[in-house]
């Protein structure tokens, strides 16, 4: 008996090993931290390494299955595409509130540092914002080279997507060469003012809060960086053409989010959270 083979528009996606295999890893990576943050067994590390070889495996080959369903199979439709382009805009939308988290916890210590309700922050925070004791970053300096480095960045990549769509190839490789240059010596400045910083982590609020959420948006900018530079070996295999790179749109995507989260960093954190010296400061 013959049957009929339906054409349609969207993609049904094939069984895949990945989920489970995927699933596997995150939990014996989850396992061997716990073991080695708690000191419970000397393979602790050896395990958690295992879980982190198999995540990084899973990303990987799960990520070229969807390469070449894009660029062998022609699974992605217009259709599809709209689809990844939602989900893509909803992933987004759950990393801003996740930084909404980190902010909210900044603003309700900075906002009120002598609440009578919380007796306890006059003690430690002395009724001021910052806290006493505590010297901050000078928001004039690295801080401000950073913002220019990433806002430099945001217009590198959008010279790339330009250059794509006109299908300059060459700007296209260009561009995404220089936002991961800027991307990558970001990381490092960040990384030398957190070897300078005059505060801990531990034992004061100022420091939790800053270094979770510019820490976060540091790991941000490494996973955009990666991602950039996952774009640029497919440029160079010749997979983006002007009609169809849904891959580079959303670094591009999330390149920008990068930027913007850490405007709100350096204005909120680093200037406002500054205290009078840094408007002081601005108003000279």
């Amino acid at each position: 008996m013959a049957t009929a083979q339906v054409k349609h528009d969207y993609h049904l996606v094939d069984p895949s090993p990945w989920p489970i295999v995927g699933a596997t890893a995150a939990f014996i990576m989850a396992v061997g931290a716990i073991l080695w943050m708690h000191h419970m067994t000397a393979a602790a590390p050896i395990i958690f390494g295992i879980g982190v070889v198999g995540v990084l495996y899973t990303m990987a080959s799960w990520w070229a299955d969807v390469i070449r369903e894009a660029e062998h199979k022609g699974d992605h439709t217009r259709v599809v595409q709209i689809s990844h382009r939602y989900g893509m805009i909803l992933f987004i939308t759950s990393e801003v509130m996740f930084f909404v988290a980190w902010f909210w916890a900044f603003f309700n210590s900075a906002l009120f540092p002598g609440d009578p309700v919380h007796v306890t922050r006059e003690a430690l925070f002395g009724g001021v914002w910052p806290p006493k004791g505590i010297q901050t970053f000078d928001p004039w300096h690295l801080p401000l080279l950073n913002t220019l480095i990433l806002l430099t960045s945001g217009t590198t990549v959008t010279w790339a997507h330009h250059a794509l769509l006109n299908g300059d190839r060459k700007g296209l490789k260009w561009g995404l060469i220089l936002t991961i240059a800027l991307g990558a010596i970001f990381t490092c400045v960040q990384a030398y003012e957190y070897q300078h910083a005059a505060f801990s982590f531990a034992g004061n609020v100022y420091g939790a809060t800053f270094f979770m959420a510019t820490g976060f948006h540091g790991f941000h900018v490494l996973v955009g960086t990666i991602f950039l530079i996952v774009c640029l070996f497919r440029a160079n295999a010749g997979h983006f053409t002007p009609s169809q790179h849904l891959g580079f749109e959303f670094a591009a995507w999330y390149w920008h989010f990068v930027d913007v989260v850490w405007l709100f960093l350096f204005v909120c954190i680093y200037i406002w959270g500054n205290g009078a010296a840094a408007m002081a400061h601005a108003a000279h």
